[in-house]
């Protein structure tokens, strides 16, 4: 989506549970990973490599802007993506840009299986598509970078995220 049209689609509809996201509808949708995704999978995350990724998500708050479609490690502008790609390289771990592709990577996780250090993605603007991703860290909660609030910990439990959720990976 262009940021043109993100921006158009922030207007529409109503804010929801101050995440920074505008919806019409709430998305009820089940992902189940294909033959072919599950190919692309790695070794379960070690908890010295989650707690890394957990550690460092945690030390960008305040730290990150978002921008839709950027990825400016330099001045530490991202979108929700680019923010979980730049903390997985920094703990060792390449993974790409873009919700869609980094839903393909690592393991499939059931929702009650997630452990801190796991992405969990989301559909935020098109209803059953992948189009936001934050990491798991434990407790009922999940870091992401938002639009208008920068990295934040969300509630992975409230009524927005959980109707939103799509699938978990462990990379």
């Amino acid at each position: 989506m262009s940021t043109a049209a993100f921006a158009s689609s922030q207007q529409q509809g109503q804010q929801d549970e101050g995440n920074g996201y505008t919806a019409n509808t709430r998305v009820a949708a089940t992902y189940t990973p294909t033959t072919t995704q599950r190919a692309f999978s790695a070794p379960a995350s070690s908890s010295v490599s989650s707690n890394g990724i957990v550690n460092t998500a945690k030390s960008l708050q305040g730290k990150v802007r978002y921008v839709f479609g950027v990825r400016d490690q330099s001045h530490l502008i991202f979108d929700c993506s680019s923010y979980t790609q730049y903390v997985f390289q920094l703990n060792g771990k390449p993974i790409p840009w873009g919700s869609k592709a980094q839903a393909h990577v690592g393991t499939y996780v059931p929702r009650n299986q997630l452990q801190p250090g796991d992405l969990v993605m989301f559909s935020v603007s098109t209803p059953g598509q992948i189009n936001h991703v934050g990491i798991y860290i434990g407790n009922g909660q999940f870091i992401n970078n938002l639009p208008h609030q920068g990295v934040v910990i969300s509630n992975f439990n409230s009524s927005y995220w959980t109707s939103h959720y799509i699938t978990g990976r462990r990379v």
